[in-house]
């Protein structure tokens, strides 16, 4: 596909992204369950659903979305289906997320799992944060 575009428009340097990993997979498969485990032993407050949905989600950065969590009151606001403020406001600041939709249908399909209400609360959360993000 990148071919048909160079066609086009000159694009600089070469190929780079079949070999590279993406954000948090640098990994090999047959070490995912061990790193579950892991993640599951640092962070003992995680349910083993709740754990794998973190690892699958986002693999080695997942220490670094739960960061020095101690429980899961230290994860601030919980909006259902496992998802806490600060696994939220990781996603604001590192993937960009600007709306409820964002994390609950593109980022995840948590949105099969969380009420109308669970939603609304998340969407006025996102929606205060990005307004104290400009308002800084």
């Amino acid at each position: 596909m990148i071919e048909k575009l160079e066609e086009a428009v000159t694009i600089p340097g070469k190929p780079w992204t079949a070999g590279a990993a993406m954000p948090g997979g640098d990994l090999k498969v047959s070490e995912v369950d061990g790193r579950i485990a892991k993640l599951s032993a640092d962070y003992p407050f995680l349910s083993d659903r709740w754990a794998i949905r973190m690892f699958r989600a986002y693999g080695t950065d997942a220490w670094e979305v739960l960061g020095d969590a101690t429980s899961e009151a230290d994860l601030g606001d919980s909006f259902g289906a496992t998802l806490t403020a600060r696994e939220v406001d990781w996603l604001i600041a590192n993937e960009y997320v600007q709306m409820a939709e964002d994390v609950i249908w593109r980022r995840s399909k948590l949105g099969l799992r969380m009420s109308e209400a669970e939603v609304a609360a998340l969407s006025k959360y996102i929606d205060n944060a990005r307004r104290a993000a400009e308002a800084a």
